[in-house]
């Protein structure tokens, strides 16, 4: 699959598996600010991480469950979509 990970579709998997609101707006314009500082800690990380390699069939690297911030995690997620590694 080739379609990216939004800061929209990040923020609507934080709501569904964590149950944080967290404005995408927020996120994409402090994308260097970590994910404990809108709520999200590593295990609800770790279930994003789930879900988006049950949605598109591949796992992602090791070191998804470990970003620390959401442009890390969307950078990295995006990179292995995109590549199909």
């Amino acid at each position: 699959m080739t379609d990216r990970l939004t800061y929209d579709e990040l923020a609507a998997l934080m709501r569904k598996g964590a149950g944080l609101t967290v404005d995408p707006r927020e996120m994409e314009n402090r994308p260097g600010t970590a994910f404990d500082a809108f709520g999200l800690d590593s295990l609800g990380l770790l279930g994003i991480v789930g879900v988006l390699e049950n949605r598109h069939g591949q796992p992602l690297p090791a070191e998804a469950d470990r970003c620390r911030t959401p442009g890390e995690f969307l950078d990295l997620v995006n990179n292995t979509l995109m590549t199909g590694a």
